[in-house]
């Protein structure tokens, strides 16, 4: 069964449209009008085996905030319906990651109940033109509509933009652990017999 997702999302600030393949060979193509965001795309692809076609035009001469959070919530929304029932699935999946002198971990549950926890600082307000704070937001959006539990953390670090790519890197290391077929389990993985919520 193909584990495959097209979504297409459109409101007076933004259209964006998010294909996946979670069985995939990490294969990007990111396209949203802000440069940063397409770098963390590809790093999230990459770094979690997932092919990953991402088409976005929003309202940048306001900002890239509603391009970055509604990039993410169609990619939540996109893995939440490539993953289906969860049937065989790991459902769990964590990853420490290093950038240089950052470090970064991330936790995931594939738990059908969304829950978001965000403990890095940066140590600037900015990465380029990009603003660190959208960082949290995307990764907001990303677990509440792929119904995740999601815990990010960053230990330490100096540099912005290697503390996001430990994020981006760490979050994909440990995607790619829960959404990965367990050969021993072919059942839904929880003692309710449901991760639907």
């Amino acid at each position: 069964m193909e584990r495959k997702a097209q979504i297409t999302r459109n409101t007076r600030e933004t259209r964006v449209r998010v294909e996946l393949n979670l069985d995939g060979a990490g294969n990007v193509d990111a396209s949203t009008g802000v440069g940063f965001l397409d770098h963390m795309l590809d790093l999230l692809g990459r770094h979690s085996l997932i092919d990953l076609i991402v088409k976005a035009e929003g309202d940048l001469h306001v900002d890239a905030h509603h391009t970055t959070e509604d990039v993410g919530i169609v990619i939540g929304q996109a893995l939440e319906q490539a993953i289906g029932d969860k049937r065989g699935i790991y459902r769990y999946g964590w990853s420490i990651v290093p950038m240089d002198e950052s470090l970064a971990q991330c936790a995931i549950d594939l738990s059908g109940r969304p829950a978001f926890v965000f403990k890095a600082k940066f140590t600037g307000e900015a990465i380029g033109s990009f603003p660190v704070e959208l960082v949290e937001e995307f990764f907001k959006s990303v677990a509440t509509n792929a119904k995740m539990n999601l815990h990010l953390a960053c230990e330490y670090g100096t540099n912005n933009h290697h503390i996001a790519e430990a994020l981006f890197k760490a979050t994909a290391k440990a995607l790619r652990q829960a959404i990965s077929t367990d050969p021993r389990n072919p059942d839904v993985p929880s003692t309710k017999g449901t991760l639907a919520g």
